[in-house]
């Protein structure tokens, strides 16, 4: 039977390859150091199959569009946008995990948005070139869900996914090692006024709340604190809650944290670690 062997949380901050310059060479190898570290542990829990959850960022989905909850089946390539030094590829789908989960989630009651191919954005191909990737066998199944633009999932929806796609790995009759990826910043005002500040203390309280396993705590914020202590970005939240419910009971282990106004975003990086 598959299970999943462990998870991750990360950012995807495009300015980290697009304004690398505006951070010190120290903080630049620090952020690149702890990419390199979840590339490791991918390798060393032996995973098949990486799971990311991801946000749309108004730039996949328009105003025509703006899915709850979309599954890649088929084929994926990226990123969209220009990143330097992350050129645009292939992206290997686990086809075979994704139709399960695409599957099972619907039979729960789960109304996915299917793509069968897609170009995904930096909440995709930012952990997938520089965790993944690294892993040469490893597949992805790309998974975006309303955590950036309104209307956004229902936090309580989130984790309600991220059990569901915890139910259907261990059900799934197949000897597949998974490892489970929440993708998303921590405090950030996209667009904002204070863009360019970070909600420091905030970033240090969810990350205090993933190193003790505590995901009630992280899913009863409410999206009105967000705002006022973490800005528009941390409904990102949402990516850390369906991840972390999808490893289940878990413990994390703080792998980074660099507050960078530069990049206008607190960066976290965490792995957790099953129970």
């Amino acid at each position: 039977m598959a299970e999943i062997v462990g998870g991750f949380l990360l950012p995807h901050d495009p300015l980290i390859f697009q304004q690398a310059e505006r951070a010190d060479e120290a903080r630049r190898n620090r952020v690149r150091a702890a990419y390199r570290r979840i590339a490791e542990r991918v390798g060393a829990l032996r995973a098949d199959s990486a799971i990311v959850i991801g946000s749309d960022h108004y730039m996949l989905f328009g105003p025509t569009c703006l899915p709850q909850m979309l599954i890649v089946l088929d084929e994926a390539q990226g990123p969209l946008e220009r990143l330097p030094g992350i050129e645009r590829g292939e992206i290997a789908v686990d086809t075979e995990l994704a139709a399960w989960l695409h599957t099972r989630g619907r039979d729960a009651g789960f109304d996915w948005a299917v793509a069968k191919t897609l170009t995904v954005d930096h909440a995709i191909a930012i952990p997938h070139a520089l965790c993944i990737a690294p892993n040469r066998d490893v597949l992805t199944v790309p998974i975006y869900i309303a955590s950036g633009v309104e209307p956004m999932i229902r936090m309580s929806r989130a984790r309600q996914l991220g059990a569901m796609i915890r139910d259907a790995v261990r059900s799934w009759p197949v000897d597949r090692r998974v490892v489970v990826f929440g993708s998303g910043g921590m405090s950030h005002w996209v667009g904002m006024a204070e863009m360019g500040r970070v909600g420091e203390d905030f970033d240090l309280e969810v990350l205090r709340h993933v190193a003790a396993g505590d995901l009630d705590t992280l899913a009863a914020y409410q999206d009105d604190a967000l705002l006022a202590r973490g800005g528009n970005g941390a409904f990102e939240l949402r990516n850390f809650v369906c991840a972390m419910a999808a490893v289940g009971s878990c413990a994390g282990k703080v792998i980074a944290y660099e507050p960078a106004p530069e990049w206008i975003t607190g960066l976290g990086f965490a792995e957790l670690e099953v129970r």
